[in-house]
């Protein structure tokens, strides 16, 4: 039986490959747009479905499963392999495919503080090479020395920093600094909107100087987003490499990421209203 859904859960992505599938019509739409401003040629497409878990219903089932995405990249003489891991639910009715969409996930809600500087000197240099390092090992998988999340995103950020030698500042106070620890964490190290204000309002230990533009980030770097410009920041990543033009390609959780570009306009979270923090972190060198 699961067998038969995962052929035919990848028949169907194969259709998306091919560009013959509807309900992602939009998703491939806007991976070939993007790719023809920056002056990409897709190569080569490979897409693979796992299915998570099989709920059975009356006379239907729901099936959760993820869509491991790879494309073969070539600008001017440059070829990289960009991923992407897209979780998604379909509903069979008689083995016959009636629904499949994407899971889209909602962070915790919290406001988070602009932070006035605390009485301590928490000294560091950032190693941005072990934060690329990690960023790139943990990028599609969960590091089972940290806590978890739905929303994952800024989590795995807050790790990759750790990694680059960013040292935990403020337990226990969950508004105050930026770490996790026995269980518990603070907001800055969880939350997308808190982490965009933590960065550039602390002045000691993990804190960040916000640039106008984002070729001007260096790997290792934090862009923070706003999909609906609406002021509260939804997403971050980390930047782990760089295109033939300079510009930032980046690594994600939630909807797990690799070498993607920086800007996210391939994405179902995409409005016209999206508004981009870039922040360069700062050390004490």
């Amino acid at each position: 039986m699961k067998k038969q859904l995962l052929h035919t859960l990848n028949e169907r992505i194969q259709d998306f490959v091919d560009h013959n599938r509807t309900d992602l019509h939009e998703k491939a739409r806007r991976k070939r747009e993007l790719c023809s401003k920056r002056k990409v040629d897709i190569i080569k497409v490979n897409a693979n479905a796992q299915i998570r878990k099989v709920i059975p219903l009356q006379e239907e089932k729901q099936v959760y499963y993820y869509v491991h995405l790879k494309y073969l990249l070539k600008q001017d003489d440059h070829f990289y392999i960009e991923e992407e891991v897209e979780e998604r639910v379909a509903l069979f009715t008689d083995e016959n495919l009636v629904r499949d969409i994407e899971v889209m996930k909602e962070e915790e809600e919290f406001e988070g503080s602009q932070e006035v500087a605390e009485d301590e000197r928490v000294h560091f240099l950032y190693d941005r090479r072990k934060a690329v390092q990690y960023a790139e090992y943990w990028w599609n998988s969960n590091n089972p020395a940290y806590k978890s999340f739905e929303v994952d995103c800024t989590n795995f950020i807050s790790q990759c920093l750790h990694a680059g030698g960013a040292p935990m500042r403020g337990y226990p106070n969950r508004g105050k600094g930026w770490w996790m620890r026995s269980n518990n964490w603070s907001y800055s190290w969880s939350v997308a909107n808190s982490l965009r204000w933590h960065l550039p309002s602390s002045n000691v230990g993990l804190r960040g100087i916000e640039v106008q533009f984002p070729q001007q980030l260096q790997l290792g770097d934090v862009i923070c987003y706003d999909f609906e410009g609406d002021g509260r920041f939804d997403h971050n990543t980390i930047v782990t490499a760089k295109d033939a033009y300079g510009m930032p390609l980046v690594n994600a959780h939630t909807t797990n990421s690799r070498m993607r570009y920086w800007n996210y306009e391939d994405s179902t979270a995409y409005t016209p209203e999206i508004q981009y923090k870039f922040f360069t972190i700062e050390d004490d060198s």
